[in-house]
């Protein structure tokens, strides 16, 4: 069964360019995983869930906050390496994620040890140029900033 998501991208212009909001996903298989290995904030779209009210439902709990106000515009779809489906939509925002609080999971870890550990669903999430974030984002979910690039660049 395939699942989809839907996740928000936030970008900023300042006076270096565009700037886009990404996630480091939490969790004991991630913690020595940096490049390649960052994503937009999204989750998965439960039944009949209109796309757009789950990326913010998701944006709230991966980040702590409510999707700040502004004109969301659809990035496009990918479909990630293993067969998950992104929707992504961006909103030109500016958000202090300075405080910012994920909701947690629970995993037996260490493996096949009986002891179930929580952990927060994304660890950090950060402000980067859209040079540094093609290095940081999963490479499927790069169309997403050549997305923001090209309404940036919009006259």
């Amino acid at each position: 069964m395939v699942h989809t998501s839907a996740g928000i991208l936030l970008y900023r212009v300042g006076v270096d360019g565009p700037q886009v909001l990404i996630a480091h996903p939490g969790g004991p298989f991630w913690t020595r995983k940096d490049d390649g290995a960052w994503s937009i904030v999204k989750g998965l779209i439960t039944d009949g869930e209109d796309p757009w009210t789950a990326a913010r439902r998701e944006f709230r709990e991966e980040v702590g906050v409510d999707v700040p106000a502004g004109e969301h515009i659809e990035l496009g779809t990918v479909r990630q390496r293993g067969g998950k489906i992104v929707i992504a939509f961006g909103v030109e925002a500016d958000l202090d994620v300075s405080n910012a609080v994920s909701n947690t999971f629970e995993i037996e870890w260490p493996p096949k040890s009986g002891l179930m550990k929580s952990f927060p669903e994304v660890d950090r999430v950060e402000w980067f140029p859209l040079a540094q974030a093609r290095t940081k984002l999963l490479a499927s979910q790069h169309p997403f900033l050549d997305a923001v690039e090209a309404v940036v660049a919009a006259p």
